[in-house]
């Protein structure tokens, strides 16, 4: 992936080239390095799921995610970094890299810890079906019409 000019990729990787919001920018740069790493991977995943995928700032300071809705949200606390998803529960996670939020009704969460990798397949899987079900109306209608 390809990140402020540095080409990332592995080998027969795609270059993904995507809009920075300098808010977001400024959000990562404050962090330790630790988790800019992990903020930097996740937000190129996520572009890379979508190219469609907006970068904002929501609730003041949080970098959030959109495509016709909210996708995830990033948040660094003192010994991790959140990944909230807005799923409302209802994306498959056959892989279990959510840790937390299982029971809840709109977002679930990931939370990456200073030296753990990201199961870029899974979180990519994860992030496409929430774009999809998004461009479908969104989680809540998908989840009423289930029943």
């Amino acid at each position: 992936m390809r990140r402020d000019g540095i080409d990332t990729t592995s080998p027969g990787e795609d270059i993904v080239s995507y809009e920075k919001d300098p808010r977001v920018d400024d959000y990562i740069d404050k962090l330790p390095d630790w988790q800019q790493e992990i903020c930097h991977q996740v937000r190129d995943i996520v572009h890379a799921a979508d190219p469609e995928v907006v970068e904002t700032i929501k609730r003041t300071v949080q970098p959030y995610f959109v495509l016709d809705g909210n996708v995830c949200a990033l948040l660094a606390a003192k010994n991790h970094v959140n990944v909230f998803l807005y799923d409302g529960g209802i994306v498959p996670d056959p892989e279990g890299i959510i840790t937390a939020g299982h029971q809840n009704k709109t977002a679930r969460m990931i939370s990456y810890h200073e030296g753990e990798p990201i199961n870029v397949p899974a979180l990519t899987r994860l992030l496409k079906h929430i774009i999809a079900n998004n461009r479908a109306g969104g989680w809540r209608k998908i989840k009423a019409a289930q029943g």
